[in-house]
């Protein structure tokens, strides 16, 4: 194994870069939590949505969220891969296709966290804050939207775990993330295959148990400061 790191180690982590496109490891890390961020807002967005009185916004919603959710994210990864370069009129890049497949996914899972934060806090919230005179849209601002978010933090970490296992789909695509580069070692080292792909494994492991345990320590810290209900 030491040996293995020694000779492909760089390229593991970093791909061909600084000679060539970013891969490995930082690419792994950096499309997940890029997908990530440019998700939440589209998740929310539509967890608003799911929750509104108003139905002309909350049945597309629910029927968008319902129809991603209900499909594999491989299926949204050939979806944004044929559909971009029609859309853009020129040939789209592995990066940018992955991204966009994990925005439209996580979008949809990220607003049934939001949806989910939303009802779970009293009803009490927003009659009181629709009482001081808020409009439906300002309560939902400045008093629902933020305590939902503060205890959504936990589900937010795991769905980062989530998104990190969801980039190893890119080897589809050809995309140099981790387990693809893990590929192209295995094939120029054949007899340690075997340390290769359990390098990987290890790899994985690492990064998702640990954001776990973060979410873990995280919902534990959020639960010792809640104020206790009578």
């Amino acid at each position: 194994m030491l040996e293995l790191l020694q000779t492909y180690g760089l390229y593991y982590i970093i791909g061909q870069y600084p000679n060539g496109p970013l891969g490995g490891l930082a690419l792994t890390l950096l499309l997940a939590s890029a997908g990530l961020v440019l998700a939440l807002p589209v998740g929310i967005v539509l967890g608003l949505c799911r929750v509104s009185p108003f139905s002309v916004l909350r049945w597309p919603a629910t029927a968008l969220v319902y129809v991603v959710r209900g499909t594999p994210l491989l299926m949204v990864i050939f979806w944004a891969y044929f559909l971009l370069p029609t859309v853009t009129g020129h040939r789209t890049d592995q990066f940018s296709t992955m991204l966009t497949a994990l925005v439209i996914f996580d979008g949809a899972y990220l607003a049934e966290i939001v949806r989910a934060g939303i009802q779970a806090l009293p009803r009490g919230q927003m009659e009181s804050a629709r009482s001081l005179g808020l409009s439906y849209i300002k309560a939902m601002a400045l008093v629902i939207l933020p305590q939902a978010l503060r205890n959504m933090l936990p589900s937010l970490v795991n769905q980062l775990v989530s998104t990190i296992k969801e980039t190893s789909l890119g080897y589809i695509i050809s995309l140099p993330e981790v387990s693809f580069v893990a590929g192209q070692i295995s094939t120029q080292a054949l007899t340690q295959s075997a340390q290769v792909y359990l390098l990987l494994a290890f790899s994985y492991f690492v990064m998702c148990f640990g954001l776990t345990r973060c979410a873990y320590l995280l919902e534990r810290r959020l639960t010792s400061s809640s104020p206790s209900k009578v």
